[in-house]
């Protein structure tokens, strides 16, 4: 029987891989998801783009092609450490609940469906702290004037800039709390929706769950990233607005409350959707790549 020391090594070793598995699924999540991303930010803060299809076809002409990877540098590193604390701290919080479970002598395996919400709720949460600020400043990046008229040379003049407003939390952080609501219910529905498909299939067709395909592996992440942006669009698009929002003088919200009721006032019920549309359409390959891509990771790890 292993002792504590050699169980610890083995969580140890098993939350390093956990991270690793989510830093190779995060850096496909933003190399897939990025041209989709700046045309949600921009649908999101501006009211300049009729739709999606109108406003990808501006920015191609009027910015050209790079523009789709405009700010793509602080995502494609913060994202990867993002990526790799979400699958980290849930599975960390996971095999809590487990052992949990299995101190109190319940009879059924594994988590509850609520403990899977739980557990990816908590990793919403830590996550939060690196993606509040890293989304900003890619949202800054998206939104600012197009050549010589703009803001910021890159995300480290941006991040300075921002940090120079009202200090960094007020600044940098701007939006943090509304990023916290979103990060929890976004990650606790991916989490669940993913696991309990996997577990679904695992069960009808008398499988472990490693011998899940890939095909159908990634098929389960993008219904899950569908369901993500189901759950949670509302807080993303309140967010945008804080975050592209201007500073002193020219801030327009006064909180992640008045933002809300901003929005119902002036746009009604609809404008907590705009841009759902190529969000849904981006969640679908960016989803099933982030897991297919975590889970081939986690088998070669073993």
């Amino acid at each position: 029987m292993a002792g504590p020391a050699e169980i610890e090594q083995g969580s140890l070793q098993r939350t390093f891989k956990d991270l690793f598995a989510g830093a190779a699924g995060g850096i496909a999540q933003v190399l897939l998801g990025q041209p989709f991303d700046i045309v949600k930010v921009r649908l999101q803060t501006s009211s300049q783009y009729p739709n999606a299809l109108e406003c990808a076809t501006r920015i191609f002409k009027d910015e050209g092609p790079a523009a789709f990877y405009k700010g793509t540098l602080t995502p494609l590193i913060g994202i990867g450490a993002c990526v790799s604390i979400q699958f980290g701290a849930f599975h960390w919080a996971r095999r809590r609940f487990e052992a949990s479970n299995t101190a109190s002598g319940s009879l059924i395996p594994g988590l509850s469906y609520g403990q899977y919400y739980l557990s990816g709720a908590f990793a919403g949460v830590a996550n939060s702290v690196i993606s509040g600020p890293i989304e900003h400043v890619r949202i800054r990046l998206q939104t600012q004037p197009h050549g010589a008229a703009r803001l910021y040379n890159g995300p480290i003049d941006c991040i300075r800039k921002l940090s120079a407003h009202e200090g960094v939390l007020k600044g940098l952080y701007r939006g943090e709390a509304v990023t916290v609501l979103r990060e929890a219910q976004a990650y606790g529905v991916w989490f669940l929706t993913f696991e309990y498909l996997m577990n679904a299939d695992a069960a009808r067709n008398g499988i472990e769950r490693k011998e899940i395909s890939s095909l159908k592996v990634a098929g389960y992440g993008g219904l899950a990233g569908e369901a993500l942006w189901l759950a949670s669009y509302p807080f993303d698009v309140v967010k945008s607005k804080m975050q592209s929002d201007g500073f002193g003088k020219d801030m327009r919200y006064k909180g992640m409350r008045d933002c809300f009721a901003q929005t119902y006032r002036g746009e009604g019920m609809r404008g907590f959707w705009k841009g759902i549309g190529p969000t849904l359409l981006r969640a679908m390959p960016v989803s099933a790549g982030t897991f297919a891509v975590v889970e081939a990771t986690m088998r070669v790890l073993g």
